[in-house]
C-alpha cells in the first residue's frame, strides 16, 4: 500500500485507541517489516517506517483472529486425539507390558533355573571326579607302602641272614653256603629303589571342565574386567612404537623413532612392551581393543625377558619367559619357548580378554564379545608377571 493512500484511521464513531507517542495519532495501521502499530504519520513520506511494508490494523487484526480460531480447531483435534490415545490406547500397551513383564521373568527364571541346574549337575559330576581321583591316589600310595613296607621286611631279613652268616660262619662253612649267599644278593639286588611315578599324585586335570571354564571366565569378565588399571610402561616401550598419552594405545611406526632415549628396560628390536603393575597372586584380568590390528600379541612375560638383540630371547613366545596369544593376518595361536599351538578361530575378536589365576596357575584367553574361551594354558609361573604386547601392524588399545 502507498503512503498516499493512507489515511487518517478509522472515522467517526470508532472506538478509541492507543495513539501514537510520537505522533499523538491512532495506531490503525501496522508495519509488517517493524512488526508493530503505528500511526499514518510514521508511515508517511517523513516518518520512521518510510517505504516499509504497511497494512491496516483491522485487516492485520483479523488475519490473526483466523490464525487463532484455526489454531483452536488444531488443539481440539489433537486434545481430541490425545484423550483417544489415553482412553484406547494407554491401558492396552499398560496391560500389555505387565503380562510381556510377567512372561519377562518366567524367562529369566526358566533360563536361570536351567543354568543353575547344570552348574548343580556339572559340580556334582566334577565332585564326584575329586573323590575318585583322590581314592585312586589314596589307594596307590597305601598299595605302594604296603609293597614297600613287604620289600623292607624282605631286605632286613636278608641283612639279618647275611651278617648272621658274616658273624658265625668260619671260613669252610662260608664257602659252603656261597650259592645262598649268592641268591641272598641276588634277591636283594631284585628290590629296585622307589622311582617317582605319577600314578602316586593327585591330578589335577580331574577338575577341568570346558563348561566350568566357560562359566567361571563369563564370571570374571562381568565382576572384574576393567577393574585392572594396566597400563604401557614407557620406558620398556620399542622405537617402532608410538605410545598415547593415557599410555594405553600402542602405535606401529615402520620407521624407527629417534625421539626414544635408549635404556636397560627398552626394547631396541623386537615391537614389543610391558606394562604395569606386576602380578604376583590373585585373580586378574584386563581387556585389549585388537580390532584394527591384523599383526599384534598380547599376554604376560617375566620381569626377566630379555629387551636388546633380535634374537628369540626377547621375541615374543620364542623364550621361556613369555606366554602369547598372537595374530598373524587370519592365522592364530598360542606361544611359548618356541612351541607354536594353532588356534581355529572362525572369526576375529575385536576385543582380546586375558585372565590370569595365579592361585590355579591358569592363564586364559577369550572373547568377551560372546564370552568365548579362545585358549587355555596352565603351567607353573615362575616368578611375577607382567603383562606385554607387541604391535606389527596399526593400532592396539587397552580397555579399561
Amino acid at each position: 500500500m502507498s503512503v498516499e493512500s493512507l489515511g487518517p484511521g478509522p472515522g467517526p464513531g470508532s472506538e478509541p485507541g492507543p495513539l501514537c507517542p510520537e505522533h499523538g495519532q491512532a495506531l490503525s495501521w501496522f508495519c509488517c517489516s517493524e512488526r508493530r502499530p503505528v500511526c499514518a504519520a510514521c508511515a508517511g513520506l517523513g516518518g520512521r517506517c518510510r517505504g516499509h511494508r504497511i497494512r491496516r490494523a483491522e485487516e492485520r487484526a483479523e488475519e490473526l483472529r483466523n490464525k487463532i480460531v484455526d489454531q483452536c480447531e488444531r488443539l481440539q483435534i489433537q486434545s481430541a486425539t490425545i484423550t483417544k490415545y489415553m482412553a484406547d490406547v494407554l491401558p492396552g500397551k499398560n496391560q500389555r507390558a505387565v503380562s510381556m513383564a510377567s512372561a519377562a521373568r518366567e524367562l529369566v527364571i526358566q533360563r536361570l533355573g536351567l543354568v543353575r541346574s547344570l552348574c548343580e549337575s556339572e559340580e556334582q559330576r566334577l565332585l564326584e571326579q575329586v573323590h575318585d581321583e583322590e581314592e585312586r591316589a589314596h589307594q596307590s600310595i597305601l598299595t605302594q607302602r604296603a609293597h614297600w613296607a613287604e620289600a623292607l621286611q624282605k631286605l632286613d631279613a636278608i641283612r639279618t641272614s647275611l651278617v648272621d652268616m658274616l658273624t658265625h660262619l668260619d671260613d669252610f662253612q662260608l664257602i659252603q653256603k656261597e650259592l645262598e649267599i649268592f641268591e641272598r644278593t641276588e634277591e636283594a639286588e631284585g628290590i629296585l629303589d622307589p622311582q617317582e611315578s605319577e600314578k602316586l599324585n593327585f591330578d589335577e586335570k580331574c577338575t577341568r571342565s570346558p563348561l566350568l571354564t566357560q562359566l567361571w571366565a563369563t564370571a570374571v569378565l562381568g565382576t572384574l574386567s576393567g577393574t585392572e588399571d594396566v597400563r604401557i610402561d614407557e620406558r620398556t616401550v620399542s622405537p617402532f612404537l608410538q605410545l598415547s598419552d593415557d599410555r594405553r594405545t600402542l602405535t606401529f611406526n615402520a620407521k624407527k623413532s629417534k625421539a626414544c632415549t635408549d635404556g636397560p628396560e627398552r626394547f631396541d628390536h623386537w615391537p614389543n612392551a610391558l606394562a604395569t603393575p606386576s602380578f604376583q597372586a590373585g585373580l586378574h584380568a584386563w581387556v585389549v581393543n585388537v580390532q584394527n590390528s591384523c599383526a599384534y600379541k598380547v599376554g604376560v612375560a617375566l620381569g626377566q625377558l630379555p629387551r636388546k638383540g633380535s634374537g628369540n630371547d626377547s621375541r615374543l613366545g620364542y623364550n621361556a619367559f613369555s606366554w602369547v596369544f598372537s595374530r598373524y593376518d587370519q592365522e592364530f595361536r598360542f606361544s611359548h619357548g618356541g612351541q607354536h599351538e594353532p588356534l581355529g578361530l572362525l572369526r576375529c575378536p575385536a576385543r582380546l580378554g586375558v585372565l590370569l589365576d595365579l592361585q590355579a596357575q591358569e592363564l586364559l584367553f577369550y572373547e568377551p564379545a560372546s564370552g568365548t574361551v579362545l585358549h587355555t594354558h596352565h603351567t607353573s609361573f615362575p616368578g611375577p608377571l607382567f603383562p606385554v604386547f607387541a604391535v606389527a601392524d596399526q593400532t592396539i588399545s587397552i580397555v579399561r
